[in-house]
């Protein structure tokens, strides 16, 4: 119970309980490698089941597809056997969009004798961020989540739509990117939004309109806690879809939902402070520490390696294309936005990298714990990157996996995963994509119908 003993878990259930004694249902659940919610309805009498150690759910509910089948490899492996759920007690709290009151519980596995499950997205998080700990420092960091809205109906094509504007009519040439005018349209809905990151305690700061139609961006603060950073993620991601769906809209963190339309990305700010609370990355210049450069040096030198963790889907891969804001080569540079990891400027007392890799369908707990140890990676080996790249847009030259097929062999074979991020976790997500992949690989596309049916 994230350092809790059993009494003080009860404690803060039974001042939960106190505030809220109408609550019927408690909706525990797990985050699986994909980033999908699985869990069970539990009534609220038997949540000391959670407590207690007594509520398991099988191993493999943290590594189906993303279909939410079953890999029958892991299975065999563990014999579908039960894990132990253990729970996440600063995610409690009252669902507020639902008209029953029913309460939200997050969920951590371990095995039997309580050896943390390899296949667990927090669970790997965890074991990072006790890495740091270990030395004595603490990554902040503050993810940014970019979404479309969509109609709740698709096209004859199973096309998404877009809704219309009053400010863009049906046009669908650019989105009125920072326009306030055009986010009043949507107020309810925005406000909706905050109202219920304000109840869950969500730390949500500033909500923009993005580049393209229909599309959004919400950040969150920084906190120096990134197994919270990254449950703060995951639940704003469940008040977004949830809260759209009231209003009648699909939210969507699909990667690239239109060819010529601007993708969703998940960019992460990160920093890293020592026991005296002071950010390792500044040295009172703008260029920023040794350790700033050395965490940078070690993201270059791991990206390709992780790459399909910050790419998990098909999908994916349409937004890496060149122009289009989404890095396509381990590049850096000071106040860039065209590079993979970019050095804000402003005060050197917040001097961090902001790391442009990840797209929104990421996993928030796999996307953090792959930029951690990456940096870790490249301040405990001292290395030294590349030189910065100019201000200015370049042209970059591909060199990180260019298809989900490539990603997926350079982290299968990784011996930097399998040594920092863990064996169990790499047979697992590999064993998940290859599922996926083989699935895809059976169905034939309009496209190809299209193209080849009388052409060939």
């Amino acid at each position: 119970m994230s350092g809790l003993t059993e009494q003080q878990g009860s404690d803060i259930v039974a001042d939960f309980l106190k505030q809220h004694p109408e609550t019927e249902t408690v909706e525990v659940m797990l985050t699986d490698l994909n980033g999908i919610l699985r869990g069970k309805w539990l009534p609220i009498e038997n949540i000391d089941r959670v407590l207690n150690g007594n509520f398991k759910m099988p191993l493999s509910a943290t590594a189906p597809d993303i279909w939410g089948r079953d890999i029958p490899e892991l299975c065999a492996e563990t014999g579908d056997g039960d894990g132990i759920c253990h729970p996440v007690l600063s995610s409690l709290k009252m669902i507020p969009w639902l008209e029953r009151p029913t309460a939200q519980l997050l969920l951590t596995m371990s095995e039997e004798d309580g050896t943390p499950w390899g296949y667990d997205p927090r669970a790997l998080l965890e074991e990072v961020v006790e890495r740091y700990n270990a030395k004595g420092l603490r990554a902040v960091t503050a993810p940014e989540l970019e979404f479309y809205l969509f109609l709740d109906q698709r096209d004859d094509q199973g096309t998404p739509q877009l809704p219309d504007s009053r400010v863009n009519g049906r046009s669908q040439i650019g989105g009125q990117i920072f326009n306030t005018d055009l986010m009043h349209e949507y107020a309810d809905l925005l406000h909706d939004i905050r109202s219920a990151c304000l109840d869950l305690e969500l730390p949500l700061d500033t909500i923009v309109k993005e580049l393209s139609p229909g599309q959004f961006e919400l950040n969150l603060y920084h906190v120096d806690n990134p197994l919270l950073a990254a449950d703060n993620a995951q639940l704003l991601k469940r008040v977004i879809k949830s809260i759209a769906h009231k209003h009648g809209y699909i939210a969507s963190f699909m990667a690239k939902p239109f060819g010529q339309l601007d993708g969703n990305g998940m960019h992460i700010h990160a920093s890293i402070i020592d026991e005296q609370g002071n950010n390792i990355f500044d040295d009172g210049t703008e260029l920023g520490s040794d350790a700033l450069r050395h965490a940078i040096a070690g993201l270059q030198q791991t990206m390709a390696d992780t790459f399909l963790m910050f790419a998990p889907h098909l999908n994916s891969f349409r937004r890496y294309r060149a122009g289009s804001h989404a890095p396509v080569a381990p590049t850096w540079g000071y106040e860039n936005r065209d590079v993979s990891m970019r050095v804000p400027n402003g005060d050197n007392k917040a001097r961090r990298i902001e790391y442009r890799v990840a797209g929104a369908d990421t996993n928030p707990y796999l996307a953090l714990a792959g930029l951690l140890a990456g940096m870790l990676y490249g301040i405990e080996n001292k290395l030294e990157p590349t030189e910065p790249a100019a201000q200015g847009y370049t042209e970059q030259k591909a060199s990180l996996p260019r298809n989900w097929y490539d990603a997926l062999d350079r982290f299968e074979e990784s011996d930097y995963v399998a040594q920092n991020l863990g064996q169990d976790f790499q047979k697992a997500f590999s064993a998940v994509k290859h599922f996926e992949q083989e699935e895809f690989e059976g169905n034939i596309s309009p496209l190809e119908y299209d193209t080849y049916l009388i052409m060939s």
